[in-house]
């Protein structure tokens, strides 16, 4: 898959952002997700979803966490707005001033439940994962934003990225083996109940004073590899996992729009990765890539 389609659609997404924000332009990212935006923190928890060894990195020289060659889409979307990469959550030290630029708290396994990806050891969850930034909130950025309107104005013009779901699928639902949800629930019922679960939290960041929040939806899980190795040996896409897929990135758009308009001074935008990655995967000259 050629990285470039997918850093541009990142790119068109925040260009959107900003386009249609009225607000004072972004000085922090605060980053939240799984192993497609983790640039370190499971080095840091008893884990075997790590990436701090050859071949990741191989591009930058050094494995440091993050879960591809050299960079995620996140780093590139911060060079993009003259932001530095936001540091991993468990690497800092109290007090440090390199908050100031953000915190990337995404931790690979991770999922909108907090029983997803279990199967892997620790990790930490979504709503861990807001307990942080809560952390942060209270305890960190106030030694260096002593002034509570100041420190509020900061986190209300920040970007909050956040990038999770697809765990909730291949390390549980899918899992069957490992986890009672795909016996529970219908594929609908599921993608219901992680909705339920993401308005609440997306609600939580709100009341810590979260405004701009870049949702990425998940993309066409029955074309990745793990899936396919699994499930089709021929190389085609499961459509039966992309429809409960489907079901989950349809319900968001609806929630997306309900927060915006009912929230005051929230700012909620959408970015359809499924679309975007399943058209590079079924025309892929279109980007620059040979069909193999």
């Amino acid at each position: 898959m050629d990285k470039g389609g997918v850093v541009t659609f990142f790119f068109l997404a925040l260009i959107c952002f900003f386009r249609v924000s009225e607000s004072a332009a972004s000085t922090a990212m605060f980053i939240f997700g799984d192993s497609l935006i983790d640039n370190g923190n499971n080095n840091y928890i008893p884990s075997i979803a790590k990436a701090n060894y050859f071949p990741y990195g191989i591009d930058v020289g050094i494995p440091t966490g993050r879960f591809c060659n050299g960079l995620t889409v996140t780093d590139y979307g911060a060079r993009y707005l003259g932001l530095e990469f936001p540091p991993p959550y468990l690497s800092l030290s109290s007090g440090t001033a390199a908050i100031l630029r953000g915190v990337n708290y995404a931790s690979a396994a991770a999922g909108i439940l907090d029983d997803t990806g279990r199967n892997y050891g620790s990790r930490v969850t979504f709503n861990g994962q807001i307990e942080l930034f809560a952390k942060t909130l209270m305890l960190q950025l106030p030694l260096l934003i002593p002034n509570s309107e100041a420190l509020s104005q900061y986190i209300a013009n920040s970007l909050f990225v956040i990038n999770i779901g697809s765990n909730d699928y291949i390390n549980n639902y899918l899992l069957p083996n490992l986890y009672t949800s795909s016996r529970t629930y219908s594929g609908d019922e599921f993608a219901q109940l992680l909705i339920a679960n993401f308005a609440t939290q997306l609600e939580a960041l709100y009341k810590l004073g979260a405004r701009k929040m870049l949702l990425v939806g998940i993309g066409p899980l029955g074309c990745i590899p793990s899936q396919l190795s699994i499930n089709n040996s021929t190389g085609a896409c499961v459509e039966r996992i992309n429809e409960l897929v489907m079901a989950f990135n349809k319900r968001l758009v609806p929630v997306m729009l309900e927060l915006n308009s009912t929230l005051p001074g929230s700012f909620f935008v959408y970015e359809n990765t499924y679309d975007s990655f399943y058209d590079i995967i079924k025309n892929p000259s279109k980007y620059g890539s040979e069909e193999r």
